[in-house]
């Protein structure tokens, strides 16, 4: 069957790969110059560094069947990421860690002591936390969520954190020992010459036809048996219903001598700092040394027609309009989506693999009943 996969990242990759070998004729198509999506790395011609140009992007799985596929189609180097963030004209350990603690309010405190120390500033009289901000206060109290939350949360989001829901918190650590490590999962590394690189094997075979700066048009899936469709779930439908909200970035690229800031990722958590975060991208990299640095500043603001979507808002007036577009998705035959913006969630590359993987599955074991979610969006 010819196969048509919309989108050169992780998803539509790992799909046409897998179906490529079953014996499908598979075509992938992006509108971009080049492949992998938003990890897509290259190499700084001027200085060497290898370049994150969507911002930086660490693979980190407890999935040992992802990890071993990935590491099959190029070699990743151990990569340990640690997170700094300058607030109050002083600089902490992220995340929140014992060392945070300790620094933070200027004591020695053992986990026992600081675990209490922590639950006697938290705000207990919230039983059930329904907002981010709910959960902070319930979580650190006033003083930590202050510091470390409420600016960097209003500048990421654009709203107040106490408009967003509970579960963006919820997804952070609060660590009572110095462990700093960002991420907790087994497997933890980068690429050594890059995403790109990765996702260019994935799609080396000879059963995948190729074309980027190739935006997608219609008359295409009728040429095609089935499509997968990894770019946005209201852009299928030419937004007519209005398009979902999502969150971008402007990113300040800027050059310097040396080691500029000492670590690869420095926040800033005060409101008054319009950036977020500064990233030097040699540092992703330590294996390799280079006399010049690059750095981004990065600048969250709605995204709008024309920029690149990043994070998806997710709050009560897209979730309708997304209840909508996925009864819309659903009526299509012979299309399914899939990735970050084709089901419109906020996913780590290592899910974007597995969800690839069951998809290509799903469609193996039963191609005429494929529906359009393996993996649904609500």
């Amino acid at each position: 069957m010819d196969i048509l996969c919309v989108g050169a990242g992780f998803s539509g990759a790992v799909i046409g790969r897998a179906l490529a070998e079953a014996g499908h004729s598979i075509t992938v198509i992006d509108a971009r110059d080049h492949v992998a999506g938003n990890c897509h790395t290259a190499r700084d011609p001027a200085t060497g560094v290898l370049v994150h140009e969507y911002g930086p992007h660490i693979f980190h799985t407890g999935d040992r069947e992802v990890w071993d596929y990935v590491n099959a189609q190029a070699p990743f180097r151990p990569y340990r990421h640690s997170v700094r963030t300058t607030v109050q004209g002083r600089v902490f350990s992220m995340p929140l860690n014992l060392l945070t603690i300790n620094q933070f309010f200027g004591t020695t405190l053992r986990p026992d002591e600081a675990r209490a120390f922590i639950e006697s500033k938290a705000d207990t009289s919230i039983r059930d936390p329904q907002s981010f901000e709910e959960q902070a206060l319930r979580f650190v109290g006033p003083e930590l969520y202050e510091a470390f939350f409420r600016g960097y949360t209003e500048k990421q989001w654009g709203t107040s954190p106490a408009n967003l829901p509970a579960s963006i918190l919820q997804r952070l650590p609060l660590r009572f020992s110095y462990d700093d490590n960002y991420f907790s999962h087994a497997y933890q590394g980068i690429p050594a010459e890059g995403y790109s690189a990765v996702v260019t094997r994935i799609l080396d075979h000879p059963g995948i036809d190729l074309h980027l700066s190739t935006p997608y048009r219609l008359e295409m899936a009728d040429r095609a048996g089935h499509v997968f469709w990894s770019g946005p779930l209201d852009g299928f439908h030419d937004y007519d219903l209005g398009r979902l909200g999502y969150r971008t970035l402007d990113f300040d690229r800027f050059e310097k001598q040396g080691d500029w800031q000492g670590c690869a990722v420095m926040n800033y958590g005060d409101r008054d700092t319009p950036h977020t975060r500064i990233t030097e991208h040699k540092h992703f990299a330590p294996w390799e040394s280079h006399e010049m640095s690059v750095l981004f500043r990065e600048v969250p603001r709605a995204c709008g027609p024309g920029d690149t979507p990043y994070y998806p808002i997710r709050l009560v007036e897209e979730k309708a309009l997304l209840s909508q577009y996925v009864a819309r998705a659903a009526a299509n035959e012979g299309v399914t989506f899939v990735g970050r913006l084709g089901t419109y969630r906020y996913l780590d590359m290592d899910v974007t693999i597995r969800e690839a993987m069951d998809t290509a599955r799903a469609f193996l074991a039963d191609p005429g009943r494929m529906p359009a979610f393996v993996h649904a969006p609500l």
